[in-house]
């Protein structure tokens, strides 16, 4: 536990004195009563020699040390429910989903372990959707309605090329609808030699630092390479310019798999490095998922993760309230006993 103002810590020496005054008066009773003949008089004036005596002043002194602990304004790391009110689904669509070394193929086990993590959120986390291939689309607005997310996410159709990048973009577009980011822009102008950090913003805007907007986070999941579109480690760089946070998670396996379609084969190979470094840039963290009960393990990690978080937060609060309690308590116990508070 740390503390705002520590030097505050050092009213606790006022702690010891108190239980010295205390024990001070309780001798100085016991001498003048012995001057009492009557046995009655004596038991009177200790105020009955029982332990119930002692409870409301140790009360008292437990009330002490919590406030003067909560003028400390103590920090501690506790569990709290996230910020995080909007999720994007980033999905891969491309052709090389339909390998089938997670079962039934990768399209089916990244479909349901998503509709599955639906189910696990929260009613007020909105959950939008951006499906990508060669290219990418919305296929659902962030919505609270998880059937509209599920029928999104069972109409899903296969798509020749990987632009990772792309999914990226569109997501944060998503998020920030009046930011002026416009994916167009973007991939035509690198066609045309002109890098996204070169090109200059339509709309005024400060970088912040990575991983602190707290508001929303991006889920994606890929199996493939980036074969078109925008630099992945690019778009990560705006995910991570605004804050925004970027779940990778890799499905498939590293060595690759070729897979053939309509006359067509190709090896698709799973991009970890990259992933990786897309988690890294912005804050988030890469999980891989090599069979269907993985890829399940992880959305629902994610679902945790996501849902609550653990924070550095000050519980002045929380002390200054059992405090309180412990006063009130000392008080009642007395007023019960001995009809006066003391």
């Amino acid at each position: 536990m740390n503390f705002i103002w520590p030097s505050m810590l050092l009213l606790l020496l006022l702690v010891p004195l108190m239980a010295l005054l205390y024990a001070w008066l309780l001798r100085r009773k016991k001498k003048a009563a012995v001057r009492y003949a009557s046995l009655g008089l004596v038991k009177q004036a200790m105020g009955g020699a029982s332990w119930r005596r002692h409870v409301p002043p140790a009360l008292f002194l437990l009330a002490l040390i919590c406030l003067l602990l909560a003028a400390a304004r103590p920090l501690a790391v506790i569990t709290l429910p996230a910020q995080q009110e909007t999720i994007l689904l980033a999905m891969d669509v491309s052709g090389s989903m339909r390998a089938t070394d997670v079962k039934p193929n990768r399209l089916v086990a990244a479909q349901n372990a998503a509709k599955a993590f639906l189910t696990e959120l929260p009613r007020n986390v909105k959950v939008g959707i951006v499906a990508f291939a060669g290219s990418a689309q919305v296929a659902q607005i962030p919505t609270h309605n998880r059937e509209d997310l599920a029928s999104a996410i069972d109409r899903f159709q296969l798509q020749r090329g990987t632009a990772i990048g792309n999914g990226i973009v569109l997501s944060l577009a998503t998020l920030f609808p009046d930011a002026g980011i416009d994916i167009g822009n973007l991939t035509y102008g690198r066609n045309r030699g002109v890098a996204i950090d070169q090109a200059p913003p339509p709309k005024e805007f400060t970088p912040v630092a990575p991983g602190s907007y707290n508001s929303a986070a991006i889920i994606l999941l890929t199996d493939g390479q980036r074969t078109t579109g925008i630099d992945s480690l690019e778009a990560a760089k705006m995910a991570a310019d605004r804050g925004v946070r970027v779940y990778t998670v890799g499905v498939g396996t590293v060595d690759g798999e070729t897979i053939g379609f309509e006359g067509w084969s190709m090896h698709v190979r799973l991009d970890e490095e990259t992933l990786k470094a897309i988690a890294l840039r912005t804050q988030g963290e890469y999980f891989y998922a090599g069979t269907a009960e993985d890829l399940k393990k992880v959305y629902e990690t994610l679902s945790s993760r996501l849902t609550v978080e653990k924070k550095e937060t000050e519980v002045s609060s929380l002390l200054a309230l059992l405090g309180a309690l412990f006063l009130l308590a000392g008080a009642g116990l007395s007023m019960l006993w001995y009809h006066r508070v003391a």
